[in-house]
């Protein structure tokens, strides 16, 4: 078989492996708790899965699920991450943000 035939089958066989791989993932058991302001209820996101976006006025993000969640700058889980461990809580930028467990 020669190299230009041979890379196409092994992108192939990446891509089918690691979408194999990243559809047996769980969503995260308990949940995220947002902090806004004191003047507005807590949001909650249960058992929560995948990309979401923080809410406009977010301040704080508490992991209360048992898996890592992390942080991330902009509204589509695209650029560097923090990762916050189960029990623990982190600052988060109001305005853009958004996390994934």
């Amino acid at each position: 078989m020669s190299l230009f035939r041979s890379v196409p089958v092994l992108l192939a066989a990446s891509a089918l492996a690691m979408g194999l791989s990243a559809g047996t993932a769980a969503a995260a058991g308990g949940e995220v708790v947002v902090f806004e302001t004191e003047m507005q209820e807590l949001t909650t996101y249960t058992a929560p899965e995948g990309c979401h976006k923080l809410p406009m006025a977010a301040h704080v993000l508490v992991n209360n699920t048992d898996q890592p969640v992390k942080i991330y700058g902009d509204p589509f889980c695209m650029t560097p991450s923090v990762t916050v461990q189960p029990g623990y809580g982190s600052h988060v930028a109001p305005g853009s943000g958004s996390f994934s467990a």
